[in-house]
């Protein structure tokens, strides 16, 4: 891959060569790009993803697979595939077309009722979460581990506290993370998205409107869905949120783990100058050291 740009011309080149059909339409880089992949409309009805490194690859077979059953489960739309790309044209890896989803990304701006908002996304989770398991593709390196035990991150988490020195109160961020360790899932394996992103939640009229990016989804731990929680619901909209979702006492104190590892590695990663996205990463920090030295929550 290397050299090889993931580009418009690059989409165009493929689609003209496997699928003809759509040749004519026109294609568009998506305005907010995620991590993992390049997404492109296609059309006004259809999008074309294309993973970005190796590690995102087996994301493709795995949505291709899976979304098609989850989606009659689910209360809300998510992401359908419409055709399975192959590698070609100097790109060397599988890449999907889907339908395009309309919507835009949650944000407090974007919400009309956050409290509502937490209690239409914890409905879906607890859907997601009661579809049979049995067949799911287990916590491992598609989902980034997510899913997984917390402690798979343990040595990244405390090394991110320690690079971070007095740029954070590390000292209030270890007990934090130390209780989520502590807190070990035990229980059957359920769905998981893997990645419940104000970014991967679509709003129309204010209200959720559908939920998108299911690649690091599979079945095990369901806490790592919780992160939200801190990453964007505060107060009443974070109590919503929390009373709406069956899960013990544990699962929260995962979550909350699972919240500070990224904002953690966040911050540590983040170049002195991108303040926004510093300042954000500080302040989930803060939200949950904050909950967990209150003591009136687990």
């Amino acid at each position: 891959m290397a050299g090889v740009q993931i580009d418009a011309t690059l989409v165009g080149q493929l689609i003209a060569a496997q699928f003809p059909r759509w040749a004519s339409l026109a294609i568009r880089p998506v305005t907010t790009q995620g991590w993992d992949n390049r997404t492109f409309r296609l059309g006004e009805h259809m999008a074309a993803r294309l993973p970005g490194a190796a590690p995102y690859v087996a994301q493709v077979e795995k949505e291709q697979a899976w979304l098609p059953r989850l989606a009659p489960r689910l209360p809300l739309p998510i992401p359908q595939p419409v055709a399975l790309g192959a590698p070609g044209q100097g790109y060397a890896w599988p890449w999907s077309i889907y339908r395009w989803l309309e919507g835009e990304a949650a944000s407090t701006a974007a919400v009309a009722d956050l409290p509502r908002f937490a209690r239409d996304l914890a409905a879906f989770l607890v859907a997601l979460q009661k579809i049979d398991a049995a067949e799911g593709s287990p916590a491992g390196a598609h989902s980034f581990w997510r899913g997984g035990p917390l402690a798979t991150y343990d040595a990244e988490t405390r090394q991110a506290i320690a690079a971070l020195g007095d740029r954070i109160n590390g000292a209030a961020a270890t007990p934090v993370w130390d209780a989520a360790l502590a807190a070990p899932w035990r229980g059957p394996p359920a769905w998981f998205h893997g990645d419940i992103a104000a970014g991967n939640l679509l709003t129309a009229d204010g209200r959720l409107a559908a939920v998108i990016d299911f690649g690091c989804c599979g079945v095990g731990d369901p806490a790592c869905d919780l992160a939200i929680a801190w990453t964007l619901f505060e107060g009443e909209s974070r109590e919503a949120f929390r009373a709406a979702l069956p899960l013990d006492d544990g699962a929260w104190r995962r979550g909350r783990g699972w919240a500070l590892w990224k904002a953690l590695i966040t911050l540590a990663a983040l170049p002195g100058a991108n303040a926004a996205k510093a300042g954000k990463s500080a302040r989930i920090i803060e939200a949950v050291i904050g909950e967990y030295r209150a003591g009136n929550r687990p």
